[in-house]
């Protein structure tokens, strides 16, 4: 083979044919066709590696933009209600509502109406509408399959994307509503007896898969909904508010001209409506938490990715060096013929260049291809366009980093390398190895200990190998330190305040259903029962702005377990605790005097803050938000009165909550009292959590391989690199089995020293991250344990310590020692 090369023919000009830019890059191809044929597999494996890392990142990235954009480009289509107004009270007059100032729109819906589906008991129907303005004017879904209904048919429906999944129904399939007597829905309305459908049946033709911000979400373990017009309400009335309609209870959700601002106003101007606090529902402040819980979901899945693109430039690092500094040693021949430095340079780093931009076009793919499974979590609940989704910005962000890293890495290690050649690490000694021939080891070990420590002559890749090891095993047991909290908060509602297991809601409205004292004794003479809070609910003014406060009525002898974080319980009617979003909301701190008011707004009293605490969580009420108060307290507040009157109950660890629920609900009968499980209610601090539970078992994963790709290297080259050493061993007498002991050695010194500092630092590094999540949710922080990581550590680092030393052992064993001395 003939090589003509002339770096000063070159004069920037572009020619063809035996032009001198042909002559001087003509080399360069040539090598690099027979590089792509003789190192094929190992630039595959680098395109493979490649794809799947910046699969990956690209796949996490995209889906964190989208998931922390999802609830506001709902919002932008669906017309959101601001806040929604619940009274609860019968005859409720909206039309005076409507003539509001800031009113914009208002759609009323029916609370106490109620229809079931053949067939499919289990969907959730959303409350009839009372008018034509609910999913028009106000909270209009986004329509994800068909169209929205016509408001003047009767046979008209849609349906949630849960109630296709559960069904297997959509648009065009056909259900047929079941509707209840007039006398049946009085006598529910009344507490009477359950309602049943004995009435019409309504066929209904499904014309649309819809979601919404707000009025349509659904919760992670929903079966699914199904709404209904308002020409359905209207030929129905009498079967879905009674005969007569006085029962029957109309909410509404309405939107205000000034958006959030214009919240306090309306209350002041609705308490005066009806001349009391009407409880009221702030659509803007869910939406800010629901905000909040896609945010910390994106933000989680954002930090996975930028710590597996991390870990994957250390490990895609690693290989590129090791492909460009083997070629550069391949054309060595071809310097002494005149290929000169540039085109050595250009050569060594163009198979693994062209090998990352064939990863990055498969990885693009890859990322557009599982694009349709996000984004996850509480954002796949309000994400208005789900489906495939290309992110050209992501794309061309990670595909354009990615080959710079790559390309300035394989140039740059190719011209030292062309030019300086390969230079010896001064050796040094450890004091590890030091040790070990002082302990009289024997010479394979104290070899397999200075391999592991020392660099020696042939400066084998000792340090990478140690840090590779230690960051594994740190970011593994750190993961999943992590997720353990992960995992405890999103399975544990005591985490956050919810310790009653199970509720009994005896009175509604100032009005007991039957003799409240008996579902109290019931309740506290059960043998797995520790605590009876006889709980009233209403509604107070905090410093002119609604707070739903709980009574804390303990029975005797039996104090509840209720989770203060900071302070104490109220004692005396003038004390009062809140939950720390109540007081961040008010800027209120402990040991501060509020003004605190009952029924009447303008009544109020002064109230010292003793303490925050978690409250009950309720349709109404999150368990950041709300207050307690004593019952003495409540009653000077309330005069007696409630929304809500409910008796909750607290169990012994391991007691069956459902076994308990039975039990009390056949002590106090069916009749007076009906009693369920106290957290069947779903908490989004909790989905928040549940989104992202799976991503640290992901990213202990990718660094456990990055921890196992760096030792494997390690050992790999260091067998490569010191055959010197060990053939002069063997040349004195060193066995074969002796020479594998050295590299299981090595690779044990490796991974002992990975486990002993990347455990207790993981350990302390996960339960710092978790402390501080725990703290910005709010919940209560228990430290985690990984006990099951902790567990395996040892036993799994055996095992992958011993697999990757395997064939470089047996390398080590079979080296020629004539050919290797003779080499030398």
């Amino acid at each position: 083979m003939t090589i003509r090369t002339s770096e000063a023919a070159t004069d920037g000009r572009t020619r063809v044919g035996g032009s001198p830019v042909a002559r001087v890059w003509r080399p360069v191809w040539a090598w690099l066709r027979l590089d792509l044929r003789r190192r094929w597999l190992s630039l595959l494996m680098l395109a493979l590696l490649v794809a799947l890392a910046t699969g990956t990142v690209m796949t996490a990235a995209a889906g964190a933009r989208r998931g922390a954009s999802a609830l506001d480009r709902i919002l932008a289509v669906t017309s959101p209600a601001t806040v929604a107004a619940v009274p609860n009270e019968p005859g409720f007059d909206w039309e005076a509502v409507r003539r509001l100032p800031g009113v914009e729109a208002v759609g009323t819906i029916l609370l106490t109406g109620s229809y079931a589906i053949e067939g499919h008991p289990e969907i959730e129907v959303l409350s009839p509408a009372m008018d034509d303005e609910t999913m028009r004017t106000v909270e209009r879904p986004a329509v994800l399959a068909g169209r929205l209904p016509d408001p003047a048919r009767a046979d008209e429906a849609v349906v949630s994307p849960r109630f296709v999944e559960t069904t297997g129904l959509s648009v065009g399939d056909t259900v047929t509503a079941l509707l209840p007597t007039p006398a049946a829905t009085d006598a529910a309305a009344l507490n009477e007896e359950p309602i049943s459908y004995t009435g019409p049946r309504q066929p209904l033709t499904i014309v649309g898969v819809v979601r919404s911000g707000w009025w349509t979400r659904e919760p992670q373990d929903s079966p699914g909904g199904l709404g209904t017009t308002f020409a359905f309400t209207e030929t129905y009335r009498e079967n879905l508010v009674g005969a007569t309609g006085d029962a029957a209870i109309v909410n509404a959700m309405v939107r205000l001209s000034a958006g959030a601002a214009g919240i306090p106003a309306f209350q002041e101007a609705l308490d005066r409506l009806a001349t009391h606090p009407v409880e009221t529902l702030n659509v803007v402040e869910d939406q800010r938490k629901f905000r909040e819980t896609t945010t910390f979901e994106a933000a989680g899945l954002a930090a996975f990715a930028l710590a597996a693109y991390l870990a994957a430039v250390v490990l895609l690092g690693q290989a590129v060096v090791r492909l460009v500094i083997g070629a550069t040693a391949d054309l060595g021949v071809l310097r002494t013929l005149g290929l000169t430095t540039r085109q050595a340079t250009v050569a060594a780093a163009a198979g693994p260049v062209l090998a990352t931009a064939a990863g990055l076009l498969a990885g693009a793919g890859a990322a557009v291809a599982v694009s349709p499974l996000f984004p996850l979590g509480s954002a796949a609940l309000v994400e208005p366009e789900p489906g495939v989704d290309l992110d050209v910005s992501v794309i061309l962000a990670v595909s354009g980093v990615t080959l710079l890293l790559v390309a300035v890495a394989a140039t740059t290690t190719a011209f030292a390398t062309s030019v300086g050649g390969v230079r010896p690490a001064r050796p040094r000694g450890s004091a590890a190895a030091r040790l070990a021939y002082r302990l009289g080891l024997p010479v394979p070990v104290l070899t397999g200990v200075r391999f592991a420590l020392e660099p020696g002559r042939a400066g084998a890749a000792v340090r990478p190998a140690l840090v590779g090891a230690v960051v594994g095993v740190l970011g593994v047991v750190g993961s999943l330190t992590f997720q353990a909290g992960v995992a405890d908060a999103a399975a544990n509602p005591a985490r956050f305040g919810q310790t009653f297991a199970v509720v009994s809601i005896v009175g509604f409205n100032d009005r007991d259903f039957g003799p409240a004292d008996d579902v109290v004794r019931a309740a506290a003479a059960d043998p797995d029962v520790v605590a009876v809070n006889d709980t009233r609910v209403g509604v107070a003014t905090v410093e002119r702005r609604p707070v739903t406060v709980f009574s804390l009525d303990e029975v005797a002898g039996r104090p509840s377990s209720v989770q203060v974080l900071a302070g104490r319980l109220p004692a005396t009617p003038g004390e009062i605790v809140l939950a720390p979003g109540v007081a961040r909301r008010t800027g209120a701190r402990v040991g501060d005097v509020l003004t605190v008011a009952g029924r009447d707004p303008a009544d109020g009293t002064p109230m010292r803050l003793t303490g925050l605490a978690f409250v009950p969580q309720d349709p109404h009420t999150t368990y950041d938000e709300g207050g307690w108060v004593s019952a003495s307290g409540y009653h000077a507040l309330f005069d007696g009165g409630f929304k809500y009157h409910e008796v909750r109950v607290e169990l012994r660890p391991g007691a069956s909550t459902l076994a308990v629920r039975d039990r009390l609900n056949e002590a106090v009968g069916a009749d007076d009292a009906f009693f369920v499980v106290g957290d069947e209610l779903p908490l989004e601090a909790q989905d928040r959590f549940r989104g992202v539970a799976v991503l640290p078992r992901f990213l202990g994963a990718f660094l456990g391989v990055l921890a196992v790709g760096a030792v494997g290297h390690a050992l790999f080259v260091g067998v490569r690199r010191r055959r010197h050493e060990v053939a002069v061993l063997r040349a004195l007498g060193t066995t074969r089995w002796q020479a594998r002991a050295i590299v299981l050695t090595q690779a044990a010194v490796i991974g002992a020293i990975g486990l002993a500092v990347g455990v207790p630092v993981g350990v302390l590094l996960g339960r710092a991250l978790w402390r501080a999540v725990a703290t910005s949710t709010p919940l209560i922080y228990v430290p985690p344990v990984a006990a099951l990581a902790l567990a395996l550590a040892v036993p799994t680092a055996v095992l992958a310590v011993g697999l990757l030393a395997s064939v470089p052992a047996r390398r080590a064993a079979r080296l020629h020692v004539p050919d290797v001395l003779r080499a030398e």
